[in-house]
């Protein structure tokens, strides 16, 4: 490798492992508990998805708290939004079909763009 595909691959390297980071760090603020929750107690999940591993689909379903103007945003690896559902259903599907094998994150997100609620899951074809 000459120096400028060692710099190229280690700029995507630092990119994707900050993304990661930066996801994780959101999903963790996510798991706060509530005012009037006890003390260490994490607050409840929106939402559930399955199956995890998906391998054609994968079903979003709310288990409280649904509000048809959020927005199922899904990103891959990299960071790349690949995906955007605004028309949220109480039990959403995805269709995978044109997903690659991987590991994906999803951010559900209100009218006003805030962080509802996010995870992630993996295709496997």
């Amino acid at each position: 490798m000459d120096i400028n595909r060692k710099i190229a691959f280690c700029m995507r390297l630092i990119y994707t492992l900050s993304f990661i980071l930066i996801l994780s760090n959101t999903v963790r603020s996510q798991e706060r508990t509530t005012p009037s929750s006890p003390p260490g107690e994490p607050v409840a999940k929106i939402i559930k998805f399955y199956p995890n591993p998906a391998t054609s689909f994968i079903t979003f379903d709310f288990q409280r708290g649904y509000d048809k103007n959020y927005t199922l945003q899904i990103f891959n690896l990299p960071g790349k939004k690949v995906h955007e559902v605004t028309e949220i259903t109480p039990k959403t599907t995805v269709n995978l079909s044109d997903f690659f094998r991987g590991i994906y994150f999803f951010q559900l997100r209100d009218k006003a763009g805030r962080l509802i609620e996010a995870g992630k899951f993996q295709v496997s074809k």
